[in-house]
């Protein structure tokens, strides 16, 4: 399987080249110009792997929620390669992106000899059951999912939404990896759950290498779309009014 992923949805641009298992990435940290970067980073790719884009399965993209332009530039930049090249588009939400990437860094955290009992020598689980990702939307609001990994190895979002900080609600007591942001720009948001996060990084932020991992899934199981039916995620339409009511706490 030969698939190229995108994503520009934060300030996080990132491309990568999937083949047969093997990941090649790109990816800078910018506060804008990744209209500018992408492309090269696709061109840098393609070249060093010696592939022309044809040769590939299909083309994933980072469909957001994010920024309104970075959502738009990863979205129309891989449904023009599509076009060009004949191939399916396979959209990923950035949210399950980030949960998996939250998700196997804590299962990395936790000591091997922290997962069994020291007196019975029997195993038990410490890692997280779900992840909490929370991206800053901006105008006191969050882009948040809780998300669980699938039997298959993908990412379910069992929520995916925005709203102000005080709107995330997970009930139950299971415990949680935390990451994006949107919990350095609401530090109420990692109080309240502090308790329940097996690790928590507001650094982490969406990229192509697991949008890239995330699409073979879908891929083969035949989950592909048309270029022309690539369509963005915003789950915020109205980007330029503030929302009237006051921020949750």
């Amino acid at each position: 399987m030969k698939l190229l992923a995108l994503d520009t949805a934060t300030e996080a641009c990132s491309a990568a080249l999937l083949l047969d298992g093997a990941l090649h990435t790109r990816l800078e940290i910018l506060g804008r110009g990744h209209a500018e970067r992408l492309l090269p980073m696709v061109d840098e790719l393609l070249r060093e792997a010696g592939l022309a884009l044809t040769s590939l399965d299909g083309i994933a993209f980072g469909r957001g929620p994010g920024a309104f332009t970075g959502v738009r530039i990863a979205v129309s930049v891989a449904q023009g390669l599509a076009l060009g090249s004949g191939l399916p588009v396979v959209p990923i939400p950035d949210l399950a992106a980030l949960a998996l990437q939250a998700l196997e860094r804590a299962a990395r955290a936790v000591p091997p000899d922290a997962q069994r009992d020291t007196a019975s020598g029997v195993a038990f689980d410490t890692g997280p059951g779900a992840a909490l990702v929370c991206l800053d939307a901006r105008m006191n609001e969050v882009y948040w999912s809780l998300a669980r990994r699938r039997a298959d190895g993908g990412v379910e979002l069992v929520v995916e939404s925005v709203g102000a900080p005080g709107t995330v609600v997970v009930a139950g007591e299971e415990r949680l990896a935390g990451a994006g942001h949107g919990f350095a720009a609401y530090p109420q948001l990692r109080a309240r759950f502090e308790a329940r996060l097996v690790g928590c990084w507001p650094e982490m932020l969406p990229r192509a290498e697991e949008v890239a991992r995330l699409a073979v899934i879908e891929l083969r199981a035949g989950r592909a779309s048309r270029p022309e039916e690539a369509q963005p995620l915003y789950l915020r339409n109205d980007v330029a009014t503030r929302p009237r009511r006051p921020a949750a706490s």
